[in-house]
Parts: C-alpha cells; sequence; structure tokens
C-alpha cells in the first residue's frame, strides 16, 4: 500500500516507524493529541499530521482503504473517533510492536530489551555500528540520538537492525532476535501483568523468540528464566563483576571524564587477542584497553559493556569500538546537561522507575559531591505511583532537596487516592515540596539562591520536557 496513516504518530516508537516509511517513498500521515518538537520535526519532513479526532480531518488520498494501511498504538484510546471511523470503514490496522516485527523478521535483529537502561544501550550499539560503517546500520530506537538527531537509521542496503524491544503490551513478543540483550528485570508495568511474576515471564517468552543460532547477552546476577532454543550462546554481562563473560574494570575518572578497560571471554581470534593483551600478562582472549566513555556517567558503563560485546560479536574492531564510545554523545532526555555554570547545572533524565530515579541520583551525586542536588520529579501513570510510591519515596530520598510535581496520566485515567501525595508521605528528606507545573520556575529560582554549588535534576517520562526551556532560562538568569 502507497499510503500508512498513523494514530498516535507523535509517539517516540511511532515516529520511527513514520520516519522508515517515509524514507521508503510512502505517503505518511498521522494524528496525536497535541503538537511537540518531535511532531514539528516529522512536518518539517514531509509528513501531514491533524490534531483534531475527526475523521472529517483524514487528508482524502487517505479515505481510500485499499491503498492506505493504519498504524496505532496503545496510547490512542478505543473511543478515539478517528479509530472507530477507520474500523468501521474497514482499513487493515495494525499495533505499532506488529508493524516493527514485519520489518524487521526478515533482517539481523539485535534486540535490546529491559525495564531501563534499554533505550540508551540500544543507541550506543547503533552509534557504535554506524561509526564502523558496518555495511549501513538500520535502527528503531526508543529515544533521540543525539549523534545523528533522530529515533531511527535508515540504510536500505543493509539487513542489519537495530531494535528497542519494548516490553509494555508484550510487543516484544512480535520479534525474532538474531542477538537479544536483556539489561534488567525489575517488575513494571503491574497494570499490564498483573504480577512481577507474570511480567518476568514475558520475558522468559522474549528469550525463547531468538534464532537457534543466536546470542542472548544478559546482565549478571538479573531474575531470569531462559528458555533459548538449543543453539542459542549464552552470556552475560556486568559493569564491574570478573565472574560475568564481559565487564569492565579499571574504572577511573579523569577531568570530568571517565575511562575504563573492558574485557571480553569471546569475539576475538587469536592474532587480535595477542595485539590487544600486554607481554606477559594472563587475560581474556579479547581486551580493549583505555576506552572513554562519551557520556560520563557511571550507569552508563554497565549500558556501554552491553553494547560493546554485541558490537564485537557482529565484526566491529577494537578501534572503531573506542572511537564510537569517544564520540557517543547520549540520548536525548538521558542525562542531558543543559546548562553549566559556576553556580548551577541543570541536568534531565527519563529516569521514571524507582530503580532508575536511584540510579541517575547516585550517579549525579558521585560527579557533584559537594553540591547541594535538588530533584524536580514528574511521576508517570497513576497505576505506577499506586504500585510503587513507596520505592519513588525512598530513591527520592537519596536528594538533598526534593520537588514533585502532579502525575502525568499518559493513557490512563485518574485512580481513586492516587496522587503525588502518596510519594510525598514516602520521602524521608525533610526538605520537600508538593508543585503545580506553573509554579516551578518560581520555586527553582528560591532553590538556587545563595552562592553554594547547586546540581537542579530533572526526573519523569512524562512531559516535564516541555517546560525545560523555562526552567533554563529562569535558572540562566
Amino acid at each position: 500500500m502507497d499510503n500508512i496513516f498513523f494514530l498516535g504518530i507523535g509517539g517516540i516508537g511511532m515516529s520511527a516507524l513514520a520516519r522508515y516509511f517515509h524514507l521508503q517513498g510512502k505517503c505518511v500521515a498521522g494524528y496525536d493529541l497535541t503538537p511537540s518538537p518531535l511532531i514539528k520535526r516529522l512536518e518539517e519532513e514531509g509528513m501531514s499530521i491533524i490534531f483534531d479526532d475527526d475523521p472529517n480531518d483524514i487528508p482524502a488520498h487517505f479515505r481510500d482503504k485499499s491503498n492506505t494501511f493504519v498504524v496505532r498504538t496503545p496510547a490512542v484510546p478505543a473511543d478515539s473517533k478517528l479509530l472507530l471511523w477507520f474500523e468501521k470503514q474497514g482499513f487493515e490496522i495494525r499495533k505499532r510492536s506488529e508493524v516493527l516485527g514485519m520489518i524487521t523478521n526478515d533482517k539481523k535483529a539485535l534486540c535490546v530489551a529491559g525495564t531501563h537502561g534499554k533505550t540508551t544501550t540500544s543507541t550506543m550499539l547503533a552509534h557504535l555500528l554506524q561509526s564502523a560503517k558496518i555495511d549501513g546500520t538500520n535502527a528503531f530506537l526508543g529515544g533521540i540520538s543525539m549523534n545523528y538527531d533522530t529515533n531511527m537509521l535508515f540504510s536500505a542496503e543493509s539487513d542489519l537492525v537495530v531494535v528497542e524491544a519494548d516490553e509494555y503490551d508484550r510487543s516484544f513478543h512480535y520479534l525474532k532476535p538474531e542477538m537479544a540483550v536483556i539489561t534488567s528485570t525489575d517488575p513494571d508495568h503491574l497494570d499490564i501483568y498483573g504480577t512481577a511474576d507474570n511480567y518476568r515471564e514475558a520475558f522468559s517468552v522474549f528469550t525463547s523468540l531468538i534464532h537457534p543460532d543466536g546470542v542472548l547477552l544478559r546482565k549478571k546476577g538479573i531474575v531470569l528464566e531462559s528458555r533459548t532454543q538449543k543453539g542459542v550462546r549464552e552470556y552475560t554481562y556486568s559493569a564491574d563483576n570478573t565472574d560475568a563473560d564481559f565487564y569492565a574494570d579499571n574504572i577511573r575518572t579523569t577531568d570530568g571524564n571517565i575511562y575504563f578497560d573492558f574485557h571480553g571471554k569471546y569475539g576475538a581470534d587469536k592474532a587480535d587477542a595477542d595485539s590487544l593483551t600486554p607481554a606477559g600478562t594472563t587475560a581474556y582472549p579479547y581486551d580493549i584497553r583505555n576506552i572513554q566513555l562519551g557520556v560520563p556517567v557511571e550507569v552508563n558503563i554497565e549500558n556501554a559493556v552491553a553494547a560493546i560485546a554485541i558490537a564485537r560479536l557482529n565484526g566491529v574492531s577494537s578501534e572503531d569500538i573506542k572511537h564510537g564510545m569517544a564520540t557517543f554523545r547520549g540520548t536525548l532526555r538521558r542525562f542531558n546537561t543543559l546548562l553549566k555554570t559556576d553556580h548551577i547545572t541543570l541536568i534531565d533524565d527519563y529516569a521514571h522507575h524507582p530503580d532508575e530515579l536511584r540510579n541517575s541520583i547516585t550517579s549525579v551525586r558521585k560527579l557533584y559531591p559537594e553540591a547541594e542536588l535538588i530533584g524536580v520529579f514528574q511521576p508517570h501513570l497513576y497505576s505506577r505511583t499506586r504500585d510503587f510510591h513507596k520505592q519513588f519515596g525512598n530513591a527520592l530520598s537519596l536528594l538533598d532537596q526534593v520537588i514533585l510535581l502532579p502525575i502525568y496520566p499518559a493513557r490512563e485515567l485518574p485512580i481513586d487516592g492516587v496522587t503525588s501525595e502518596l510519594i510525598y508521605n514516602a520521602i524521608t528528606t525533610t526538605n520537600k515540596y508538593l508543585c503545580e507545573k506553573s509554579d516551578l520556575t518560581t520555586l527553582l529560582s528560591n532553590a538556587v539562591k545563595g552562592t553554594s554549588k547547586k546540581v537542579i535534576l530533572t526526573l519523569g517520562a512524562g512531559d516535564i520536557d516541555r517546560i525545560l526551556p523555562q526552567i533554563k532560562q529562569t535558572l540562566n538568569s
């Protein structure tokens, strides 16, 4: 079909698919609830987007069901007028995850799954492959790569594709990985799965989908029952555990940069190993010394080890890996430093799960041990707040000052008794505030008064990024 219409085109996964079809020469249009910087970019790239849930606004040539295919996201409600119109007219409608599976299942798919870490790890891997020019690289990412200013890399000649494998709504069960990474299985999305056991069961099913001659790389120590087919090679990785098949050591910080050595039991021929191992030492078959971490936060060491391991298993040389890691600029809303003065530093991070918050806060604390750390957190989803408010409170208590915004509902309707106050009551830090978005800049202005060093960390997966320009301007003045 020549026409593709996206219901929820502004989502990070949906927009990557839209870009893919647009680059393939298809006519692409879509609907979203509100404009955003990403949607503006899609329009600039030539896609037509409507913002009213009104079938009358559908462009004329997308009303032909014989030549139009519809892609929907679960974020679009079942009572959407546009969705109901397409259903009544008999259009072919597929979920985003199904379409991603259709596109990638005939390619060599390198899939990165996990509760957290998957966006950074997959974006790192895509950059390592792309910068090494391994026959071109396709990639469907869950964030905007700061190196390429996009969430989708396209190569018509290559059958290699990096995929962020999303566990929400069991979406990753449509994939057939050649190689798969699982970064974590900490329970999440209990509105879908119900229990932690059901959540982890979904990852077990995912391992069964790996090609028989493929690879499973899992973080050392995660809770996971592997069900790989016969012939799948299984490896582990870690930021610092020497019992893992791939790990880092000799981690050091110099002038604000992080360096480490990578060790792998697999992935090199003997000549490679001999040339990379100092004479007279006993080492693994594959070592890479003095790797510079492009985004110097401690949590990225673990992500880097996973990305390097998969890159090496796909033939990327040690020199290309070192160059790729040093030039990696990160992913939008993953540890982005937006402002840095003698007095104030502003860092934005997408962390929206208790363990992600803990990792983010701990990493920033190590970078700025003498500074007062002020966190602004926008909880994402009523159900996640209900299920994990105590864990959120524990993680946020690591901050010197906490500012809580109202819950961002995303796809959900309110749940009785579930507000940001649940988290507020679980925070042990005495310097804590409940705040509306409209009052945030005023509160932050007061918070950063004085001469002591302050670090402001904005956190959450909702729309907090929409007010970052205001926050930056206020702090800068």
